[in-house]
């Protein structure tokens, strides 16, 4: 019989392959809990795509917060990933506020609105990236602190932002907007032609000084390498894909609002096994 963490990593595999590979590569006590978390990331994630209006996903959303604040919920039986996430929560001893924050910052996903600023645009990738970067370093660190928020802290801010941009066809086509405004509006990029799929050289110049702000914090994390401990290194091995993300959405001939950024899965899987034996200083 399948169980509820066989489950999770299901739903990881389908829905985050990246982190998926990079659990397979953590050690095997661990990788359980590393599904769990990045089964729950992906439920929360993918919401906005399962739902026809903003309110049905903010009672998805709820039902989390109040799952992991204590309410009872008699379906919880019934679901899986949440049953893995309860079990890893409580043999981690994984302080449930950040998991909590993860479903908050989701509810922008469900509107429209436009991201205002860098800054706006970091606290969000802060709560929905680096946050579960920092969860698990500390299940791979068997629950005591590893001291990695810092380095965490960048790297999600680098991954996730690599990430949307990548899922900028998507978003344009629900008219949904995650380049801050005050980027645009500092490059005079027309939000309305973005949506119509129209990829100026203003919007190029837009993604361009996006790319910088990822190699800043990628920067940060290689300055914050020594502090994290060799154990933690899988949770970080997702940000070793960024570059070659990078690279394709720089690439002349790319249109981002009409292609998806991918490498192949035989290409992530080898970059992903090189940097299992590499420390986070090498990051390029």
């Amino acid at each position: 019989m399948t169980s509820d963490f066989d489950h999770a990593a299901d739903i990881a595999r389908q829905f985050d392959k990246d982190r998926y590979l990079s659990a397979l590569l953590a050690p095997e006590p661990h990788r359980a809990g590393l599904m769990a978390l990045y089964a729950f990331n992906a439920e929360i994630a993918r919401i906005r795509e399962i739902v026809s209006e903003p309110m049905p996903g903010e009672v998805r959303l709820q039902w989390w917060r109040d799952l992991l604040e204590g309410t009872e919920h008699g379906a919880v039986a019934s679901n899986p990933v949440a049953n893995a996430l309860i079990q890893t929560i409580e043999r981690y001893n994984l302080p449930k506020q950040g998991l909590v924050a993860m479903t908050e910052a989701r509810v922008f996903d469900l509107y429209n609105d436009p991201m205002p600023t860098l800054n706006d645009l970091e606290g969000y990738v802060g709560e929905t990236v680096s946050g579960l970067i920092q969860l698990a370093c500390l299940v791979l660190n068997d629950g005591d602190d590893p001291d990695t928020a810092t380095a965490a802290g960048h790297a999600g801010v680098a991954y996730g932002m690599t990430g949307l941009m990548r899922a900028l066809p998507w978003h344009a086509s629900r008219q949904q907007m995650y380049v801050p405004k005050d980027i645009l509006d500092r490059h005079n990029v027309d939000t309305a032609g973005v949506f119509r799929g129209e990829t100026t050289p203003e919007f190029r110049v837009a993604l361009k000084e996006m790319h910088e702000h990822v190699h800043h914090h990628l920067d940060r994390v290689r300055q914050a390498a020594s502090d994290v401990p060799e154990k933690c290194l899988p949770a970080f091995l997702p940000i070793f894909l960024i570059k070659p993300y990078l690279e394709r959405l720089e690439d002349s001939g790319f249109d981002p609002l009409k292609q998806v950024a991918e490498i192949s899965q035989l290409k992530r899987q080898w970059i992903l096994w090189r940097a299992s034996g590499k420390s986070l200083d090498k990051i390029k």
